[in-house]
């Protein structure tokens, strides 16, 4: 995928992705799971329990952060991440899906396909890529607004982007974050777009 769309992934999945060590506390939208945190759970959880699970959790995250490159882990989220139900079933994969869904990988989709698969990320038992979604089509445009610069989370549990509902008045500091976000991108070890080396062939 290229950075753009890198670019609104992680503003909307993991906003400090590509500086934290595996954990993140505070950064607006960011919520209580980072990438580092959600692969290290679907790697080494066949059953997760809230608790002492999530402090496990932590751990692998941090043990993850401190053997593998950022594009690495990002692979290994892309690659095992529930993507709601398709045609033949539940997918699993963001290339799969994006496969499955559309017919192409992430790196051909337009704006408005790849959004939708980002938007599905949060909830995606609840949304439906297979036809008209009226609750999927509402986050994509939440998404839409973030990547534009139009709004901004209302802080740092606001996973859902209530800051960016329509007619919302929260702060439109969003260009500034997600600016960031762009800019830090370039510290990456593969300058390649989303480090193709790891990533290319997940589709």
């Amino acid at each position: 995928m290229g950075t753009a769309h890198l670019a609104i992934l992680l503003a909307v999945e993991d906003p400090n992705f590509t500086t934290h060590s595996g954990v993140d506390f505070s950064t607006p939208g960011a919520g209580l799971t980072t990438i580092t945190q959600s692969a290290a759970k679907r790697l080494a959880f066949e059953e997760f329990r809230p608790g002492i699970g999530k402090i496990r959790q932590t751990g692998y995250a941090l043990g993850l952060e401190s053997r593998l490159s950022k594009e690495q882990i990002l692979a290994l989220w892309l690659a095992t991440l529930e993507m709601g139900n398709g045609p033949d079933g539940w997918m699993v994969g963001f290339h799969s899906a994006s496969s499955t869904i559309y017919g192409r990988p992430p790196a051909e989709l337009t704006d408005a396909e790849f959004i939708r698969l980002v938007a599905v990320l949060i909830a995606p038992a609840s949304y439906d890529l297979t036809q008209n979604d009226v609750r999927l089509d509402e986050r994509a445009a939440r998404i839409r607004r973030l990547a534009a610069g139009a709004c901004a989370p209302l802080g740092f549990s606001d996973v859902w982007l209530d800051g960016c509902r329509q007619g919302s008045k929260a702060p439109k500091t969003g260009s500034e974050a997600f600016g960031s976000t762009s800019r830090i991108l370039a510290r990456l070890d593969d300058p390649r777009p989303c480090g193709t080396a790891a990533i290319g062939n997940q589709g």
